[in-house]
């Protein structure tokens, strides 16, 4: 009886928790971290401010937890997008920024990813959550990495400078597209960075 008390609790404390985290990056990706009052937080999750501080000691140790299971779900996601063994690299990658596109034209134009939203804003206040965006955003770049060789290995792609250059290129590419896109309020700079990814993976010569 007591060990079934203990397991419903726990199951209860991580659906909060989660409930919380998912909740603050709705907001966060509408009024950025800052902006996002701990009372509104709160407010929309329905959650008092005791629970909080059970689970997180501070506002900052909040937006890390955030940004980790955010890249957590992301790396998920290019796990079953790059695993997919009936395409080939080449359109694997293609199809990675296609949805991108998809995913932002859906937000109408805002800014659909929690990485792009808090780069700029947080890296310069917070280490903590700095150092979440950095190894989040070189897992992105390792399955961009991994992708590229394997494309070039079964011959779907060629590239002109090393995968790992190429990798980071493109990383950084989509990254200033997608705050153009925001500052625009268009899909413009998406499509056009989509265009110069195509020419950077070109199709490999027979």
């Amino acid at each position: 009886m007591l060990i079934s008390i203990m397991t419903k609790l726990m199951h209860c404390n991580g659906d909060t928790r989660e409930h919380l985290l998912a909740t603050g990056e709705t907001l966060s990706l509408r009024l950025g971290f800052t902006g996002m009052g701990l009372s509104e937080l709160l407010a929309t999750a329905g959650v008092p401010k005791g629970s909080f501080y059970h689970y997180f000691r501070s506002k900052e140790a909040f937006g890390e937890a955030m940004l980790q299971r955010y890249f957590e779900h992301y790396d998920a996601t290019m796990q079953a997008l790059f695993g997919d063994a009936n395409t080939d690299a080449r359109h694997q990658l293609l199809s990675y920024y296609a949805q991108a596109i998809s995913s932002h034209c859906r937000s109408e134009c805002h800014n659909a990813c929690l990485a792009v939203k808090l780069s700029a804003e947080v890296s310069d206040l917070s280490e903590p959550m700095r150092h979440a965006l950095e190894t989040g955003s070189a897992r992105v770049i390792g399955h961009l990495q991994d992708a590229i060789e394997r494309g070039i290995g079964e011959g779907s792609l060629a590239i002109a400078m090393s995968p790992a250059a190429t990798a980071e290129t493109l990383y950084s590419l989509w990254l200033g597209a997608s705050l153009r896109a925001k500052i625009r309020r268009s899909v413009a700079p998406l499509t056009g960075a989509l265009e110069s990814i195509e020419l950077l993976l070109r199709p490999a010569q027979p």
